[in-house]
C-alpha cells in the first residue's frame, strides 16, 4: 500500500528504535527525565530561543502556547485555513476562551497590511487583540513556505503593537530545507514557536514548543493543567533527539518526490491543478469531473492512499516512506482514474 495520507504516518527509523530501547529516564514532570531535557536544550538551541517544553502533539503546543500568551476574552489574529482554526477542535476558544479573528490569505499567507488593520483599537466594545499565529509551511495552503520577508513585516508590526507572535511550525524544518533560509531566521520572527518531530521527521511521538524563559516556565503550568506530564518520557523523546540530529537533510527527499508528482500531473485533463503551487511535501488538487470521494475510492482500489480535503480536493503527501517508485505508480494510477 502506497499511504499519501500524511507525513504523520512514518515510522521510527532503527536508530530511533535503538535510542527508545536504551533512553536513560527520570520523571520529567519532577525535571529528572535526563533524555527529555537534552531533548529541551537541544531544541531550544536549534530553535533559537531561551527554553523549550516537550509536549505530546503539535495541537498540545499550539494551545499551551495560546494559553500562556493570551488571557480570556482576548482576540487571536490567525489564518482563515490554519490549523490552529481548522483542525484543533476550537480549542483555543474552550480552553483559553479567547476569539479567533480568522483572515484570508494567499494560500495561507497573509498581507502584512491586512493584519495590521485587523489589531483591535482600544475601544471597549471590542476585544483586545492578544496574539498573532502564524504558519510556515501552512498544510492547507499546499505546503507552502510563508517567506521570511512576509513574517519579517507581520513581527514588527507585532512588536510595534506590543504583540506576541506565535509560529505553528510544525513542518518548519520543511521550509527551512526547501527555502534555504536558516530555521533560527524564521524564529527570529517568532515569540514562540512550536515544531513537531512526528512528522516528515519520522519520530513516533511528539513535538517541541520554545520561546523566553519565562514563557517557557508558565508554559509548563499549562502543560500540567491540560494533563500533558508525561513522567518516563525519555524513551520517546530519544527518538527526537534521533530526528533533530538525523532526518533534518533528509526532507529534500521528499520535496524532490513530491516535485516528481506535481510534473508527472502537471497538464492531465480532469485535473484542477498548477505544479508551480507545490514547494515542498504537499501536493494538492481538485478533481473536475469525479466526486473526491470518488476518487480517492479509485485510488483506493490502486493500493494507493490519500486525504479528501473538503470540500472538493485530495491531499498526496510524501514522506520517507514514500519511495520514487511510488510516485511513478501513483501517477500512473491518477491518468488511468481520469481517463476511465
Amino acid at each position: 500500500m502506497i499511504d499519501l495520507r500524511s507525513d504523520t504516518i512514518t515510522r521510527p527509523t532503527e536508530e530511533m528504535r535503538k535510542a527508545m530501547y536504551e533512553a536513560e529516564v527520570g520523571d520529567d514532570v519532577y525535571g529528572e527525565d535526563p533524555t527529555v531535557n537534552s531533548l529541551e536544550e537541544e531544541s531550544a538551541q536549534v530553535l533559537g530561543k531561551e527554553a523549550a517544553i516537550y509536549v505530546s502533539s503539535g495541537t498540545m503546543g499550539n494551545q499551551v502556547a495560546i494559553l500562556t500568551h493570551t488571557s480570556p476574552g482576548t482576540e487571536v489574529i490567525m489564518e482563515a485555513n490554519s490549523h490552529i482554526y481548522y483542525y484543533e477542535a476550537a480549542a483555543a476558544s474552550v480552553f483559553a476562551g479567547i476569539q479567533p479573528r480568522p483572515l484570508p490569505g494567499d494560500k495561507g499567507i497573509l498581507s502584512p497590511e491586512l493584519v495590521a488593520s485587523a489589531i483591535r483599537p482600544d475601544d471597549i466594545h471590542l476585544p483586545p487583540t492578544s496574539l498573532i499565529c502564524l504558519e510556515n509551511t501552512h498544510n492547507r495552503g499546499g505546503g507552502r513556505v510563508v517567506p521570511l520577508e512576509i513574517m519579517k513585516k507581520i513581527f514588527s508590526i507585532a512588536s510595534q503593537n506590543n504583540l506576541p507572535v506565535h509560529l505553528d511550525g510544525a513542518r518548519i524544518f520543511n521550509a527551512s530545507v526547501a527555502s534555504g533560509v536558516a530555521v533560527k531566521e524564521y524564529t527570529a520572527c517568532t515569540t514562540s514557536i512550536q515544531c513537531c518531530f512526528s512528522k516528515g521527521l519520522g519520530a513516533p511521538v511528539g513535538s517541541i514548543l520554545a520561546g523566553p524563559e519565562i514563557f517557557i516556565d508558565e508554559a509548563r503550568r499549562w502543560r500540567k493543567r491540560l494533563g500533558g506530564g508525561m513522567r518516563q518520557a525519555g524513551v520517546i523523546a530519544s527518538a527526537c533527539l534521533v530526528a533533530l540530529k538525523t532526518m533534518i537533510e533528509r526532507l529534500a527527499d521528499d520535496h524532490a518526490n513530491a516535485r516528481l508528482l506535481a510534473e508527472g500531473l502537471s497538464g492531465l485533463k480532469g485535473l484542477d491543478f498548477n505544479p508551480d503551487d507545490v514547494e515542498t511535501n504537499i501536493v494538492i488538487i481538485k478533481p473536475l469531473h469525479i466526486s473526491p470521494m470518488l476518487f480517492n475510492e479509485e485510488l483506493r482500489k490502486r493500493n494507493i492512499l490519500a486525504s479528501i480535503m473538503e470540500p472538493d480536493m485530495i491531499r498526496l503527501t510524501t514522506s520517507k516512506e514514500v519511495s520514487r517508485s511510488d510516485i511513478e505508480t501513483t501517477i500512473m494510477a491518477i491518468r488511468d482514474i481520469l481517463s476511465g
